[in-house]
């Protein structure tokens, strides 16, 4: 243990209240017909809870949404553990090798000249690793293939960032989305419309978007999940003002609906 390390009584108690809801004699009916795999949407639906308190900033509700993430951990812990495979503590020793494994600056004699540097060397690291285990030696080796798909776009395009396939700069992948939207446009205007056709550009230019937000440094579902939340409230703008002027969106009208939006644009700047 680090030296003046904290103890974590609480952590022991979450193990403990687990194990009790796995208990077949008393306890919770729920808990006991779960498996790994049916917890899978709960992980999930866990993990976009804590993006969503994130990004909302309010820290008591990022707490919550931590420690529900973290109850699936355990969770799986215990299954594992009843499975004789692994528990809660194996799982923590494999995370800490890795950490200290792809961390050479820090626990070793390695050296880095920014943080660009150790992203540079994270993925070095992570393909040598991929290559010891697998039998794929592919770039794409393990990449989950039911990630959400921006997510998964965002691997595979930095799986090739990796090794040297990439635009230099983000200019031009600029270019390159101008070209997948005129594409799309071609797509539409034909006189014989495909829709399988239309669906894959359409798909082309999403990725491309995604290796914009890439080369820029931005997260394309942080930036995503942003502009979601901005329209909303916006919109939310928008059936206050119509609520206020006794106007039935319904039947408003595109260029009603066009003047409100621009007016709660302007009322949520100031």
């Amino acid at each position: 243990m680090t030296k003046d390390a904290p103890e974590l009584p609480n952590m022991n108690r979450l193990l403990d209240i687990m194990a009790a809801l796995r208990n077949p004699e008393g306890g919770c009916p729920w808990d006991l017909k779960q498996t790994m795999e049916s917890l899978i949407p709960y992980t999930i639906e866990e993990a976009y809870e804590v993006a969503a308190a994130i990004t909302e900033g309010n820290i008591e509700n990022i707490r919550d949404e931590l420690g529900d993430l973290i109850f699936q951990v355990v969770f799986y812990a215990q299954l594992a553990k009843e499975q004789g495979e692994f528990d809660f503590d194996g799982i923590a020793e494999a995370i800490a090798d890795k950490l200290v494994r792809r961390h050479p600056h820090v626990f070793a004699d390695g050296e880095v000249a920014d943080a660009e540097d150790v992203k540079r060397q994270w993925e070095l690291i992570k393909k040598q690793e991929r290559a010891d285990k697998a039998t794929d030696r592919s770039v794409f080796a393990d990449i989950p293939s039911n990630l959400p798909a921006i997510l998964q776009a965002l691997k595979i395009q930095k799986r090739c960032a990796a090794v040297g396939f990439d635009w230099d700069e983000p200019e031009q992948v600029l270019a390159k989305i101008s070209e997948e939207t005129q594409e799309v446009a071609e797509e539409l205007s034909a006189s014989e419309r495909h829709q399988e056709k239309v669906e894959e550009e359409i798909g082309d230019l999403l990725f491309a978007t995604v290796n914009l937000a890439r080369h820029c440094k931005v997260n394309p579902e942080t930036a995503l999940r942003r502009a979601n939340v901005k329209f909303m409230q916006r919109f939310r703008e928008v059936e206050r003002l119509a609520e206020e002027q006794q106007i039935n969106l319904d039947n408003a009208g595109l260029a009603r609906l066009e003047s409100l939006w621009g007016t709660a644009k302007s009322n949520l700047k100031a």
